[in-house]
């Protein structure tokens, strides 16, 4: 599997890049200019214009240097949006909800005129919410030991949001240093309530609980088809990541912290023995021996409260952590696909789904790595480029010279599907004036 490939070494992505975050002011002119890719952004955020006032009353912020945050940016059109992005340089760009009106008019409306009535349902999974469950890094670290975390989230949400919802239009996108966001850009999805987005987002937690509460999963005695396909893709990971690449069952402590997910005082003090043996097992046999007891002790009739320990423990250590806030509010902002973190120079690259556990954070492309992409192709090509002529087919588009383009093209991919929908309805809008 790709994830035992990847996780053989244990570098942080801090480790690995040669970025400066004292280059940000002098290469984000050059990452605006030429390789963010503000086409296919305004495709996707005007969704075919088939609500005209869609992208205008689209809410934007960006953060500037020394955190100067502005909110309620907003823009007529590609172009306009293109010159401010350019002139200000952002640091980091929020996307907003759609509102009643335009949000740089916000002080001209009535507070209570001026409302959000639409934003494509999101869901941030952050690395941070899973500390307790890694020993190889914490807080904002990363490593390739603990990214599966990260697979397995968009593994079992991408199916369950597919399957479960009906949802089509799914954009996965790296945070640029700790974590993951999802887009869904489905009409239905931009539609909810905030009632309606709560709901989904706790059908899809299982992992409940602060600091205080040791035992997070806590599954009903009849489990939903959901939580059994969960259970499947968790399986799949769970060996390599929790016994090999975080030591489960390897030392006393990680042995206590399993130990007390067990809610039966007998069946633990049986585990504990069983498990305290001085012997050469291996963390894996181990853990064989843990799922035999536990299932021989139900088979007796024994530990009722235990039934589906084995799951429990599995999406303990693995099943995705939802920041639910994120997700309920229709006004919260969510950092922009294509943004750089200011604190890796990471781009915040789109992921296809289907090729999750290729998807290497180690390898992201930051941007002090582009743009010398960028002057080592013109180097080696400069008699048919010139930075400042429009893209043709003497001249390619600058994102195709670096290590971007890959993500750009699943990036693309993702429009021209939704392209497909919406289309259908100018269609729609077109027959229904020509019957007028």
């Amino acid at each position: 599997m790709a994830t035992e490939v990847q996780n053989q070494n244990n570098v942080s992505v801090d480790e690995k890049s040669t970025y400066s975050q004292d280059e940000l002011p002098d290469l984000l002119p050059v990452y605006y200019r030429r390789l963010f890719p503000y086409a296919l952004y305004y495709r996707w955020l005007n969704y075919g214009g088939v609500t005209k006032s869609y992208f205008h009353n689209r809410e934007f912020s960006f953060t500037l240097k020394d955190d100067i945050y502005i909110r309620y940016q907003s823009f007529a059109d590609q172009q306009e949006m293109e010159k401010e992005i350019q002139k200000r340089c952002p640091y980091k760009i929020d996307i907003g909800a759609v509102f009643t009106h335009k949000p740089k008019d916000h002080k001209t409306v009535k507070a209570t005129a001026f409302q959000a009535q639409e934003k494509e349902l999101v869901f941030d999974i952050d690395m941070t919410d899973y500390d307790e469950v890694r020993t190889c890094c914490q807080g904002a670290d990363i490593c390739n030991k603990c990214w599966p975390l990260m697979t397995i989230a968009i593994k079992v949400m991408d199916t369950a949001l597919r399957d479960d919802f009906g949802f089509e239009h799914l954009l996965w996108v790296y945070s640029g240093r700790r974590g993951v966001h999802c887009w869904i850009a489905d009409e239905s999805a931009r539609k909810l309530s905030q009632a309606a987005r709560t709901a989904v987002a706790e059908y899809l937690s299982l992992v409940k609980g602060g600091e205080n509460q040791t035992k997070k999963v806590n599954l009903p005695q009849q489990l939903h088809p959901s939580i059994e396909r969960a259970q499947g893709i968790v399986e799949e990971y769970f060996k390599q990541y929790a016994l090999i690449n975080q030591g489960l069952l390897g030392s006393k402590e990680e042995r206590d912290k399993l130990l007390s997910l067990v809610p039966d005082e007998k069946l633990k003090e049986i585990l504990d023995e069983e498990l305290s043996k001085p012997d050469k097992r291996t963390p894996e046999q181990k853990w064989e021996r843990f799922k035999n007891w536990v299932t021989s002790e139900l088979n007796r009739g024994h530990a009722a409260k235990c039934k589906h320990l084995v799951t429990e423990v599995m999406f303990q250590y693995c099943y995705p952590r939802l920041d639910v806030n994120v997700s309920t509010g229709v006004n919260h902002l969510l950092k922009s696909p294509f943004c750089i973190h200011p604190k890796t120079g990471r781009v915040c690259v789109p992921i296809d789904p289907n090729n999750a556990d290729d998807f290497d954070p180690m390898i992201v492309p930051d941007i002090s790595q582009l743009c010398r992409e960028i002057d080592e192709y013109d180097r080696t090509h400069s008699a048919t480029n010139d930075e400042n002529q429009p893209p043709n087919k003497k001249r390619l588009s600058d994102y195709k010279k670096t290590s971007m383009r890959l993500s750009v093209e699943v990036f693309e991919r993702f429009v021209t599907n939704l392209e497909k929908t919406w289309k259908g309805k100018l269609l729609e809008q077109s027959d229904q004036k020509m019957e007028l």
